[in-house]
């Protein structure tokens, strides 16, 4: 499922943390804070590892989905973004 921004606006945090997922790794981690933290997760060299792409609101929707093609890039030539 792909996010939109009324999702993002909507969503409540929990007792725990929860993912709402957009695609090829990207996500929204929501706090029980209520903080919202996007966060990228890649698989370079066998290794799996997670990057932090900034915060909801400052960082929009279409401003994550943007670092996220960037980050892809770097990866497909081989280069680790963190």
């Amino acid at each position: 499922m792909f996010l939109n921004d009324s999702i993002i606006r909507n969503s409540k945090p929990g007792p725990k943390p929860r993912k709402l997922k957009d695609g090829d790794g990207l996500y929204l981690l929501v706090q029980p804070t209520g903080a919202r933290w996007w966060r990228l997760r890649y698989t370079i060299r066998g290794v799996e590892k997670a990057l932090s792409l900034g915060v909801y609101p400052e960082i929009t929707l279409k401003q994550a989905r943007q670092r996220r093609e960037e980050i892809r890039s770097k990866i497909a030539n081989g280069v680790d973004p963190s």
